[in-house]
């Protein structure tokens, strides 16, 4: 017997940097208005022809974070809407770093394209911040969190790192300067952790170098009105959900340079009564995550048309 879909409580989930791929987004544009539509408003938006940068790459200027960020938001927004059309909308909504503002504008807190021209800004900030202060990340796997932030706090005194994404119960990703990462690298490995890998990214991002670039996003979002959100919308940075404008507003600031606590975002929605997650946007990080996280709740990827158009409703 099938679950009453009225009585099951959905999340929507967005991805963040590192789910993007060359060719995403296209078969969304192609067989779509509401694709077609979305592209070419971010076009104008952001003055560039994203559509071409996703669809056609290359992947090396795919993965600049001034295209990766506007590129993931406009994939998640179009699979949002197409959602949406079947009629899944969500109960509750969070997305992992730049997925935030993917959530935001889900929940109508941010309009697309304010939403886009706020990301827009935060993207060239980080990447900047990355070019002045270069960092370093690398997850860090087969330790427990606390582990994790204790190896931070003995390798401070080589360089700065803290723990910047709380991926999964063995999984933390740690971030900061270059000599900082590689000395808890090193102290990891000889605590017994089963790995750890070194992520290839512009900057240490929820580290303590972008706290330049998070001074000036957080007067720039100052200009942004934030609306009241259609569902509450889960922070990184305080891993609760949230109707109230001004917090989200205040939690997108502090975003940059604290750590994503998604272990307990995750944990907090299913203790909210949340049994269904849909991965709202490319790939399917977020749902090998949300496994590890909890096994009981059902994942369902929504990046691809023919996943949208399988979606249960």
């Amino acid at each position: 017997m099938k679950p009453d879909s009225a009585k099951i409580r959905k999340a929507f989930l967005f991805p963040g940097q590192g789910s993007q791929f060359v060719g995403m987004g296209r078969d969304l544009f192609e067989r779509s208005e509401i694709g077609k539509s979305c592209f070419e408003s971010a076009g104008r938006v952001l003055g560039t022809d994203i559509a071409t940068v996703c669809f056609n790459g290359p992947e090396e200027k795919l993965k600049e974070t001034r295209h990766t960020q506007p590129a993931l938001v406009i994939h998640s927004t179009v699979a949002c809407r197409l959602l949406a059309g079947r009629g899944i909308v969500p109960d509750c909504a969070a997305g992992h770093s730049l997925g935030e503002f993917s959530a935001l504008i889900a929940a109508g807190a941010l309009s697309f394209e304010k939403g886009l021209a706020l990301v827009r800004e935060r993207s060239l900030l980080m990447q900047d911040a990355g070019s002045a202060r270069p960092g370093a990340m690398a997850a860090v796997i087969g330790l427990a969190p606390d582990a994790v932030e204790e190896i931070c706090v003995e390798a401070r005194q080589t360089g700065t790192v803290q723990p910047a994404n709380y991926n999964s119960p063995e999984q933390t990703v740690i971030s900061g300067s270059p000599e900082g990462v590689a000395r808890a690298s090193e102290i990891a490995r000889g605590k017994g952790a089963k790995r750890v890998v070194e992520l290839a990214v512009s900057g240490a991002f929820h580290s303590p170098l972008m706290e330049e670039a998070a001074d000036k996003f957080v007067r720039m979002l100052q200009a942004f009105v934030f609306e009241e959100p259609s569902v509450p919308v889960f922070s990184n940075v305080s891993a609760a959900g949230s109707t109230d404008p001004s917090l989200l507003r205040e939690n997108a600031g502090l975003q940059m340079t604290s750590p994503v606590r998604w272990v307990q975002t995750v944990q907090n929605m299913v203790s909210d009564g949340v049994t269904r997650f849909y991965e709202v946007g490319p790939g399917r990080v977020l749902a090998g995550l949300v496994k590890r996280i909890d096994r009981n709740v059902e994942v369902i990827p929504c990046g691809t048309w023919d996943e949208i158009a399988a979606a249960p409703v």
